[in-house]
């Protein structure tokens, strides 16, 4: 019995000991199978780590480029201010004249009325009102020479240039630009004035942060920002539009102050906007306004080169007539008779694909390219002329009306009117005689000519007792009438032939 129970205690003990050998090396293989799993892990980890470290910087640089969406523009604001201006401007506005003494008649131009009003009351004197304008610009010199734009100083008789420092000036119109709506005026400043640079229009981009600052409402000094939303524009306000679309609200007063871009270089003129529309103002192209500044400046006035063509866009219908498919550039629909087209072998039905090394895609890419040329060039043109290219050189004249208006000392304003010579076609549609004198086709409202009473339609045969046989007779005349004296003008008006006296002002 006692045999048997020590062998019990003998075999307890013997199986502890074997047990506890065996969890001591299972710990052994897990520890090795441990380890073998962390040498394994280990290079994956540092792949990871690696992996993550690349993508919390490019987080880093993605909140960085967040931040930069909304960059702060005080810095740049305080340095451009002082170049800004306001302008304040104070003119008289005449009204009356020939209207019938009840006001404006509901029968228009055609007033069956008229004669009698005429013959009874007789010429109704003017009524003169004071009229006041506001609106920016910006220094391009030391010496106090100020960019704006033509409609803000056209018909001021006084004009004010105020400072940001509030120092107010005088200002002498230096030279205007009706066509490209760009003036320059000039001040006498105690000491020298913070100039702007320029920029170069032509490197902008949609999309580019740009800062307008200027007077609107009278609210001098006021910055807004934006960003170019589109280029190239064209508004139908002149031969010569190629604005700069932008979001930066433009309000009036604005008009003729600077467009910035964030290097602080003036790369527009801000002209004009879109009343109903919001978030949409238009700049003049700074490059454009460079060329046309630097003219008036020296001479007062701008000469412009002159083709000779009347040209329009080549539409799909107008590609199908032709026959032609995948040609780019400008229709020439007419050819002025002894022009430098004319005289170059230029023919109507010519396409113009090319001035001068340029390609030409764009109405207004040629009449800007061709303004923007001295009179006198010589001029490489490739054309299209039944499927064939061809190639001429053209000697530029003058553009015809283009001595655009200065300060009124050596060039005479225009009286408002636009007037076209005389074809057989259309002497044979007005009915005319014979094809002497030249016919108007626009009356601008509120010009001294709409207030005379002139009229599209109407045949100028004289003015100021010299005959007016084509457009050559009429230039030399309208540049010979005196301001502050009344000038005759014989007018042909259907049947009849009237006298009209037209009043330039002082």
């Amino acid at each position: 019995m006692k045999r048997i129970s020590m062998f019990a205690i003998i075999s307890a003990l013997f199986f502890s000991i074997a047990l506890i050998g065996c969890q001591k090396l299972d710990k052994e293989k897990t520890k090795e199978k441990s380890d073998i799993k962390k040498e394994q892990v280990k290079p994956e980890s540092k792949e990871k780590k690696e992996k993550n470290e690349l993508k919390g910087k490019e987080q880093r640089k993605v909140g960085i480029v967040r931040n930069q969406e909304l960059p702060s523009f005080a810095d740049l604001v305080e340095r451009l201010k002082p170049s800004v201006v306001n302008i304040s401007t104070t003119g008289v506005l005449r009204r009356g004249g020939q209207s019938p003494p009840f006001g404006r008649s509901p029968f228009g131009k055609d007033d069956p009325f008229g004669e009698f009003f005429e013959r009874f009351f007789g010429d109704i004197p003017q009524r003169e009102f004071k009229q006041s304008g506001l609106g920016s610009g910006f220094i391009i010199s030391e010496d106090g020479y100020v960019v704006t734009n033509n409609h803000v100083v056209d018909k001021a008789d006084d004009i004010e240039v105020i400072l940001e420092n509030g120092e107010k000036y005088d200002a002498e119109i230096i030279g205007k630009d009706p066509k490209t709506d760009v003036a320059l005026v000039k001040i006498e400043p105690k000491g020298k004035l913070s100039a702007v640079e320029f920029g170069n229009s032509e490197e902008l981009r949609i999309g580019d942060w740009v800062i307008a600052i200027g007077n609107p409402f009278g609210l001098g000094n006021t910055v807004t920002a934006g960003i170019v939303s589109a280029d190239g524009r064209v508004l139908g306000m002149g031969s010569y539009d190629d604005f700069i679309q932008t979001d930066a609200p433009i309000n009036p007063g604005n008009s003729g102050g600077p467009l910035f871009n964030l290097d602080g270089e003036v790369v527009g003129v801000n002209t004009a906007i879109i009343f109903r529309g919001q978030g949409i103002g238009f700049a003049i192209p700074i490059n454009l306004a460079k060329s046309i500044v630097e003219q008036l400046k020296q001479s007062g006035s701008v000469i412009r080169g002159w083709l000779g063509v009347l040209i329009q866009q080549i539409t799909p219908e107008i590609a199908e007539g032709l026959e032609i498919k995948g040609v780019k550039g400008v229709l020439v629909a007419d050819v002025t008779p002894d022009s430098p087209a004319e005289k170059a072998g230029i023919v109507r039905g010519d396409i113009i694909v090319d001035f001068n090394g340029k390609e030409v895609d764009e109405v207004t890419e040629l009449t800007t390219m061709v303004a923007g040329m001295a009179p006198g060039s010589q001029v490489n043109v490739k054309l299209i002329r039944d499927g064939e290219e061809k190639a001429v050189k053209v000697n530029l004249g003058t553009l015809p009306g283009t001595i655009a208006g200065t300060n009124g000392k050596d060039v005479k304003e225009d009286v408002g009117i636009t007037v076209k010579e005389i074809t057989p076609r259309i002497a044979s549609r007005l009915k005319l005689d014979d094809d002497k004198g030249v016919v108007i086709i626009n009356v601008e409202r509120g010009s001294i000519a709409a207030e005379a009473g002139l009229r599209p339609g109407d045949v100028i045969l004289e003015i100021g007792r010299s005959p007016i046989n084509n457009l050559k007779d009429y230039r030399a005349a309208i540049q010979n009438i005196d301001k502050g004296k009344s000038t005759l003008f014989l007018v042909k008006r259907g049947e009849n032939t009237i006298y009209i006296g037209v009043k330039l002002e002082d």
